[in-house]
């Protein structure tokens, strides 16, 4: 079939953006899938409240101490990798479901650890589970959603990982109260710091039984020869009045031009080692999402309060209303993203982000007086904490999964995503990992370097990201 043909257009009360029937159900689908997310903002936090117990227990340094924190986003990296690759193999719904596995053996390991290296593998396996998940999600949720709603059900995934960044705060700072404001302090025979990690079965459990309830994605069935199953799960998701011999021709038609992609497919025709442009623009996204620092607010938020003269409790407080922050800014974002654009989103979160990261270095600049900033930079400080983590929940954390959901051409898309979702893990990793070291040589210089990267993040929006609202996934060229 040559790249000229086309798919018959559908009679315009039938077309994509149509209002669907069965919108709750959509909305019901795509927040199950979203549960990976919810674990991956889970699993991203709770940590935060176990950092500074790890380092006494098993008494090592920063340098150590960002090891066994940040392994876990190598674990995340792999997963991110070969997800795409999997669910091509065995469906989206059985690689959810192999991560949700993966989440619980992983939270059990973590909370009982005989020892450091055991922590650091059990946390390594967890983060293989993220990583499927990041890649599953977005892919997933781009594939059932009507494409009117796609933006705001896509953002469901970042909605869903700032909720369980806020989750954990609050059920770490639960944990903490009843271990009397001490993270190693003795609950049931374990240390607070323990159940904080081993609380995580609770959605993983969740996540799994969420993924027998909804459907596999429409274009996996047809590419199995279910066509049936398919038009049922098209019915349900678009409505009834949808064409649906129109639109599974439509969807065999784009994939007959394409093929399972593989890395091979992401260079340029005759290069070994040229990546596309478009797959560069998609890592670029992911790398700027984490270079400016966003993970140091939920790993290390406590740790770092602490270090300017902020009392334990005081801390995972501020904790909890940062991650509060987070969901407003997302909901903002949900809002918007399909009214405004991605591209003008991103513009707006970037000069915001750069603006209150530059008040943060300014604040740690200040001297400590008795082990505490001085109450003009203090406050500071914890304002534009909080306006930064508002900026980015409302623009880059959200656009940055909804483009890398819709952007990619269909024949190439699930090997880009975990591409550009695997850099986003190593962007990651650099940052969760270089912190601790970085801050004990100049907190100051830190933010500094993180406000650097949301200024230079304007002009690759401006000069190299396409908006994409509005377009259907087989319109992506």
């Amino acid at each position: 079939m040559t790249s000229t043909e086309k798919a018959p257009s559908p009679p315009p009360s039938e077309g994509r953006a149509a209002h669907p029937d069965h919108l709750g159900h959509v909305i019901f689908i795509t927040a199950s899938a979203a549960m990976g997310g919810f674990l991956f903002g889970y699993d991203s936090s709770v940590i935060n409240g176990a950092v500074e117990a790890i380092r006494d227990r098993y008494d090592i340094g920063s340098a150590t101490l960002a090891q066994v924190i940040a392994i876990a986003l190598i674990g995340c990296a792999i997963g991110a990798a070969t997800a795409g690759r999997i669910a091509d193999r065995i469906g989206r719904i059985r690689c959810m479901q192999i991560s949700a596995v993966l989440f619980t053996v992983s939270a059990v390991g973590s909370a009982l650890p005989f020892a450091l290296w055991d922590l650091a593998f059990w946390r390594i396996v967890g983060g293989f589970a993220i990583g499927m998940a990041s890649v599953i999600g977005p892919a997933y949720i781009a594939e059932v959603a009507p494409a009117a709603y796609r933006g705001r059900l896509g953002s469901f995934q970042q909605a869903a990982i700032v909720i369980g960044i806020a989750i954990s705060q609050l059920v770490n700072y639960g944990i903490l109260q009843l271990a009397d404001g001490d993270q190693r302090g003795k609950i049931g025979g374990l240390e607070a710091w323990q159940w904080m990690l081993g609380v995580m079965v609770v959605p993983a459990l969740l996540y799994g039984l969420l993924s027998f309830a909804i459907p596999e994605s429409p274009r996996f069935l047809i590419s199995v020869g279910r066509k049936e199953r398919a038009k049922e799960v098209l019915s349900e998701v678009e409505g009834k009045g949808v064409d649906l011999d129109h639109r599974v021709a439509e969807i065999e038609l784009a994939m007959r031009r394409e093929h399972k992609s593989t890395f091979r497919d992401l260079l340029v025709p005759g290069s070994s080692f040229r990546l596309l442009p478009i797959v560069w623009v998609g890592i670029g996204l992911s790398v700027f999402q984490q270079l400016v620092g966003i993970n140091v607010a939920f790993y290390y938020s406590s740790t770092l309060w602490q270090s300017v003269g902020i009392d334990p409790s005081g801390s995972f407080f501020y904790s909890f209303t940062t991650s509060i922050i987070n969901i407003v800014g997302t909901v903002i974002a949900m809002v918007l993203v399909d009214r405004v654009g991605r591209r003008p989103l991103a513009l707006v979160g970037s000069v915001g982000m750069a603006a209150a990261l530059a008040c943060e270095a300014w604040a740690f600049s200040a001297d400590l007086v008795d082990g505490k900033l001085p109450t003009t930079q203090g406050v500071v400080a914890l304002v534009a904490a909080h306006v930064f983590v508002l900026f980015f929940a409302l623009s880059w954390g959200v656009v940055v999964w909804v483009f890398l959901g819709e952007m990619f051409p269909n024949r190439i898309r699930a090997a880009a995503l975990g591409v550009a979702a695997s850099a986003q893990w190593i962007a990651n990793w650099a940052i969760t990992a270089s912190f601790p070291s970085l801050s004990d040589w100049n907190l100051s210089g830190t933010y500094v370097i993180y406000a650097v990267f949301a200024v230079l993040s304007i002009p690759f929006v401006l000069l190299f990201v396409k908006e994409t609202k509005g377009k259907a996934l087989e319109e992506m060229g």
